[in-house]
């Protein structure tokens, strides 16, 4: 299958894709095109509807957008076979309790996953070679952001939409060993959380919203419990009114204006 043939328009004028058992809807919202996803959908491509799509991967602008997604993750499952990962051995204890299922990137790396989460293990003699900023003492990689360091340090074990991945991973999360394999700092726009430290640090004397609901008692206004820098635990807490069209948690959170958001 070539890439073109990858995308139909469904009868309602909605761009639709698949790849293999994966399947992929654009669905026009305010911000852009919301790409819903689903798995093994059985109805012909033309006649899928939003109703299908159970899952999410993002929001893109355009469908522009919404193709380089797929043709991402088009070629992602075209190389895999290349890279020949085998089951592994699940007669381990990880960190996440006993393995359900294994894959051996190469000798002395694994992937395991448990019906509660999973990671990479990565053994003495490959630990050894990688990055000290990258190298966790334990040789232990959880799933959701300590796995981009497996994948920097071994790029080759892994496909390309997967390096992305693992990079945009390590540049948000982890943005100190970015700097320390990279030789370079990184500006706030590049990196999730040097961009929320900075908030932080910008706002640490202001109250900032840390849940939010409609107001039952005080019509189109969001009731706003708040703490300075946002902090939880046991700390103040106030609450302020915020009208509804004015409230969005934005990518860090709220910051009350006292003189303008009154407190309840």
């Amino acid at each position: 299958m070539t890439i073109s043939d990858l995308f139909v328009r469904t009868a309602a004028g909605l761009l639709a894709a698949r790849v293999d058992d994966l399947a992929w809807l654009a669905v026009p919202v305010d911000s852009g095109i919301r790409i819903a996803s689903a798995w093994r959908l059985i109805e012909p491509l033309s006649q899928w509807t939003p109703a299908d799509f159970h899952g999410a991967e993002g929001v893109v602008a355009d469908e522009a957008g919404f193709r380089a997604h797929v043709q991402a993750i088009a070629e992602h499952r075209r190389q895999l076979p290349a890279l020949a990962r085998e089951t592994g051995d699940l007669g381990i204890e990880t960190p996440w309790g006993r393995p359900d299922h294994a894959v051996r990137y190469a000798e002395g790396i694994i992937c395991y996953s448990t019906p509660s989460h999973g990671g990479f293990h990565v053994d003495a003699e490959r630990s050894a070679v990688m990055p000290a900023a990258l190298r966790n003492a334990d040789g232990w990689y959880e799933e959701d952001c300590e796995w981009a360091k497996v994948a920097i340090a071994f790029p080759d074990l892994f496909t390309d939409y997967e390096r992305e991945h693992a990079e945009r991973t390590l540049r948000d999360w982890n943005p100190d060993a970015w700097e320390a394999v990279n030789g370079r700092k990184l500006d706030l726009c590049e990196s999730f959380m040097r961009d929320r430290q900075h908030f932080e640090a910008v706002h640490a004397h202001d109250w900032v919203v840390i849940s939010a609901s409609r107001s039952d008692d005080h019509p189109g206004q969001i009731e706003c419990p708040a703490t300075l820098g946002g902090k939880r635990g046991n700390v103040p807490v106030r609450n302020f009114l915020v009208p509804r069209d004015e409230y969005s948690i934005g990518r860090h959170g709220f910051v009350i204006d006292e003189q303008r958001h009154s407190q309840i």
